[in-house]
């Protein structure tokens, strides 16, 4: 079961990256009517979430920045940033390694129980199916969004 788990994560992330590559960066910070967030806060708060929940972030903070949270957690927006944001590449850079570092966790990690239920999710495995999910989903609203900014 954790080869598929793997499979999905990264068919899903390939999916996200050839999306967001083709779009023209004068778009990606472009929020438009009707929408809270911007391209680029969907592309962090995924890598983001992601981290959250496979890699143990915050408390791992190896390969990501203690403010991500801030920047593209849930309930974030763009309109409350401050500070320095990293770029759009940047951020598809360590999606790209993060997908690197998820296919190395160990298949026998994902049959671990979770100290608590995180979402309704009992073991690791499971988190990171919701995380394909979850993942999924936000590439669904950055096509949406890709097609309305470019009108």
């Amino acid at each position: 079961m954790s080869e598929a788990i793997k499979y999905q994560l990264e068919l899903t992330r390939n999916n996200l990256l050839r999306e967001v590559k083709n779009i023209p960066q004068d778009l990606l910070d472009v929020q438009p009517e009707g929408f809270n967030n911007t391209i680029h806060w969907h592309i962090g708060h995924v890598l983001t979430v992601t981290e959250q929940f496979i890699m143990n972030y915050p408390n791992n903070t190896d390969h990501l920045s203690e403010n991500y949270l801030q920047l593209f957690g849930y309930g974030t927006k763009p309109s409350d940033w401050t500070g320095e944001v990293p770029s759009v590449n940047f951020l598809i850079d360590q999606l790209q390694d993060q997908i690197v570092r998820i296919n190395k966790i160990p298949n026998d990690v994902f049959n671990q129980e979770l100290p608590e239920a995180i979402l309704g999710q009992k073991t690791v495995g499971q988190l990171a199916m919701l995380s394909a999910y979850h993942e999924a989903n936000h590439l669904g609203q950055i096509h949406a969004m890709k097609r309305i900014v470019e009108k």
